[in-house]
């Protein structure tokens, strides 16, 4: 009947639109976590999530070691080809690691979530410090060596500079936009306020960090020599 008046007064009838939209993780989690957390707190860890902490530990190990092993008069490749071994593992490693402190540590503070919620959280969260590798890619490209070898005390030429300071500030726009991330994550995941997802999110660093701090000791005392 209203399909009928509506022909009559020369009315069209509107298609219907569906407000549904698929969700793309890897991109929509820079501008709209909470929604991606939503979609992926069902799903179980799969490869995707250690591929993204591989990635991370790749990223981390090479900022870690540019600095740690320049020093020590390593070359770039030496530098790359550490990175290349122990970044990755050290990344899933330390993923599963954090899973378990957020995941205490979120139970603790009021909240519940899976170890698989948490997991995406840090894996997907943490995708800003992963795309940080185009970033070194670039760079090698522009200024070659000293991309990834830092020569204490060597002067370097002003363009060379100006690029080196522009990639370290993207980086840690980078590093800085994962931890927000993480944040929302944990906000959304474990069902608390978002000032209590900071706090547990600060926490989990601390204890992550003094923990490292140990192992670090206990390593350079039991092998000395492999710690630089």
């Amino acid at each position: 009947m209203c399909e009928h008046w509506s022909r009559s007064l020369g009315l069209r009838r509107l298609p219907v639109v569906s407000t549904t939209e698929q969700i793309r993780p890897i991109r929509d989690v820079w501008l709209r976590p909470r929604r991606v957390f939503r979609e992926l707190a069902t799903q179980p860890i799969g490869v995707t999530d250690y591929l993204l902490a591989a990635a991370q530990g790749l990223a981390t190990a090479v900022m870690v070691y540019r600095t740690q092993l320049s020093a020590s008069g390593a070359t770039a490749g030496e530098i790359l080809g550490t990175a290349f071994i122990f970044g990755p593992i050290g990344g899933v490693v330390s993923m599963y690691l954090f899973a378990a402190i957020y995941g205490r540590l979120g139970t603790r503070a009021g909240g519940k979530s899976a170890r698989n919620q948490v997991f995406h959280v840090l894996a997907y969260g943490g995708i800003p410090v992963a795309a940080s590798l185009v970033l070194w890619v670039f760079t090698a490209l522009v200024v070659g060596e000293a991309a990834i070898v830092e020569k204490p005390g060597a002067e370097v030429d002003g363009f060379v500079a100006f690029v080196l300071r522009a990639q370290f500030t993207a980086y840690m726009f980078l590093l800085f936009w994962s931890f927000v991330l993480q944040v929302m994550g944990f906000s959304e995941t474990l069902g608390l306020t978002t000032r209590k997802a900071f706090a547990v999110w600060v926490l989990g660093q601390l204890l992550w960090l003094l923990a490292a701090f140990f192992l670090r000791i206990l390593i350079t005392i039991l092998f000395p020599g492999l710690v630089p």
